[in-house]
C-alpha cells in the first residue's frame, strides 16, 4: 500500500475504536473477485467503501460515508452540509487523486496505483 494510502489506514484505525471498518488494499489477493461490480480501473482512480448490500461509495461520497460512520468523523461531516461542499469535495477528490504520486505513493503506485477499500464491519 503507498504512503497516502497507508496514512489514511492508520488515521481511520485510529479513529475507529469500535472495529466497524474493514480496510483492505486493493492489491490484496483476491479483491477484485470479492468485488466484481466495480471496474479494477475504479480501484486505481478513487477510494472505495462497500456496504454489505452492495451499495458502493466512490471518491468524495466514500470520504463522506467514513466520516458520518466515524465517532471522530461526525466532527468534521457537517461540512458536507454547506451548499456546494459536495461538489467542491468531488472536484478536491479528482484533483487530488490525480496527483497523488507527487504528494507521497511511491514507485510502486506508478506502475499499480492503489486505493483502499472500507467495509462497515456490522455490513460484512
Amino acid at each position: 500500500m503507498c504512503k497516502v494510502c497507508t496514512r489514511l489506514s492508520h488515521v481511520l484505525r485510529k479513529w475507529d475504536r469500535a472495529h466497524t471498518l474493514e480496510i483492505v488494499s486493493s492489491q490484496t489477493p483476491g479483491v477484485m473477485a470479492r468485488y466484481p461490480w466495480i471496474p479494477p480501473r475504479a480501484f486505481a482512480e478513487a477510494l472505495q467503501m462497500i456496504a454489505r448490500d452492495g451499495t458502493t461509495w466512490s471518491g468524495a461520497a466514500a470520504i463522506e460515508r467514513l466520516l458520518d460512520v466515524l465517532p471522530k468523523g461526525k466532527l468534521i461531516s457537517w461540512i458536507f452540509r454547506i451548499p456546494f461542499a459536495r461538489g467542491l469535495a468531488d472536484k478536491f477528490y479528482r484533483w487530488f487523486a490525480r496527483n497523488r504520486y507527487r504528494l507521497g505513493c511511491g514507485e510502486h503506485c506508478m506502475t499499480r496505483p492503489a486505493d483502499v477499500v472500507f467495509r462497515d464491519a456490522e455490513d460484512r
